[in-house]
């Protein structure tokens, strides 16, 4: 890694170079990183709006949603002249407007088991701000298969949940072996959601990238956190990798050929 920071981004950067922990040769692994940004929604606004200014080099964003009023009230990145546009390219704009050292991947889709292997191996990172079952599992099962590190992130009403799921701990299946029954969780267009919540759950996934990105400090791995924004009480919970696990065991499977992604999200039996 050769250093080739202009006096613009010495001073744009200033506050990371005269860390220690950070400094010139780290803020240029910032710049030289791609982060993959899974969801442009509560979770993935803060997010995008943090990696961007923290300069990392190539953020990825997947959605195939498109702006709505109703988003406005936390989904930060967006604005009420961006209503009825693709959240994609409202975020690629938020973030030329932020930070021009930054480069966007723009991927106007959800992730399926048809395009994630066309999509996901060209990032270091991959934060999972995503809002639904079958995405969590393709992502942790194709990551966890591929070595590529996950940010995961979730949110509810007043409360949120965060864990780092790395390539040699536990995965998001040792955590939850199966997704709930269809329709015994709600998504918040039912149970609402508060409005700041996912500023303060995407802020630490963007934390955790970041920290991925500069082999610096200790990563949630293993640990589950848990946040209720009412109480303002944070709770960890340790987790350890299950030895039966179909995707980290002792007898894991090393493709995702035949794991169907429904609301389940079951791995197929042999």
């Amino acid at each position: 890694m050769s250093l080739s920071l202009d006096s613009t981004q010495l001073d744009r950067y200033s506050r990371h170079i005269i860390m220690d922990e950070v400094g010139p040769e780290g803020q240029q692994r910032l710049l030289d990183a791609a982060i993959l940004v899974v969801g442009a929604g509560g979770l993935g606004s803060p997010v995008i709006q943090y990696l961007a200014a923290a300069g990392v080099g190539t953020i990825g964003i997947a959605d195939d949603d498109a702006v709505e009023r109703s988003n406005l009230q936390r989904q930060v990145i967006h604005r009420d002249s961006d209503i009825g546009r693709p959240k994609v390219d409202s975020a690629t704009e938020f973030v030329a407007e932020l930070n021009p050292d930054v480069e966007v991947d723009a991927y106007e889709t959800r992730l399926t088991k048809a395009n994630v292997a066309d999509i996901v191996p060209d990032y270091d990172v991959v934060v999972d701000a995503s809002d639904n079952f079958p995405t969590r599992y393709l992502l942790n099962d194709f990551c966890r298969i591929h070595e590529i590190p996950i940010a995961h992130g979730a949110i509810y009403k007043f409360e949120g949940q965060l864990t780092t799921l790395v390539p040699d701990g536990p995965c998001y299946r040792c955590l939850f072996p199966e997704a709930p029954e269809p329709g015994t969780v709600p998504d918040c267009a039912t149970t609402g959601v508060l409005g700041v919540l996912p500023g303060t759950v995407g802020c630490i996934q963007a934390t955790e990238a970041v920290k991925l990105a500069l082999d610096a400090g200790d990563q949630l791995e293993g640990r589950l956190v848990f946040y209720d924004a009412m109480e303002l009480s944070f709770e960890t919970v340790p987790y350890q990798q299950n030895p039966q696990c179909p995707i980290c065991g002792d007898d894991s499977i090393d493709s995702i050929a035949d794991i169907e992604y429904t609301e389940a999200c079951s791995v197929r039996a042999d």
